[in-house]
């Protein structure tokens, strides 16, 4: 049974650390349009930092199996937030120029994508886990 709880672990964790990723895209997203007066102050798209467990860990109050995916970090994407001249703009600087959100629309409707397909993925993973289960429970009572 151990063997069946670090299934279901290891796709759990996955499964967790894609929700993360998807609410990151989506704030991403949410946030792309926003313009700012400083580079300082633009929005920076932010970017998901898995771990992969090497080794049995306990995390919190639950054990995580080796072979399981933690979320390290949120980091902001280094990338320069675009500038443009617009004088007569509310959020322009002193100089005229609006800086804009460094999101890129197309690379996080990819990221998007990629990210539903691993959650569907581990869906699967635990679907399959349990059917399984439920088969070899069968084979036993006969």
């Amino acid at each position: 049974m151990a063997s069946m709880d670090s299934i279901f672990g290891i796709a759990g964790s996955a499964l967790a650390a894609q929700l993360v990723r998807l609410n990151t895209t989506a704030s991403n997203l949410a946030n792309s349009a926003n313009s700012a007066t400083s580079e300082d102050e633009a929005y920076r798209a932010k970017r998901v930092v898995f771990r992969t467990l090497i080794n049995d860990e306990m995390i919190g109050n639950s054990k995580r199996f080796a072979g399981s995916i933690n979320v390290q970090n949120i980091t902001q994407d280094p990338t320069p937030p675009p500038k443009s001249y617009d004088p007569g703009n509310p959020s322009a600087d002193a100089e005229g120029y609006v800086y804009q959100s460094n999101v890129n629309e197309v690379s996080e409707m990819v990221e998007m994508t990629a990210a539903a397909r691993a959650y569907r993925n581990n869906i699967e993973v635990i679907n399959t886990a349990k059917q399984m289960m439920m088969r070899t429970l069968e084979v036993m009572k006969s």
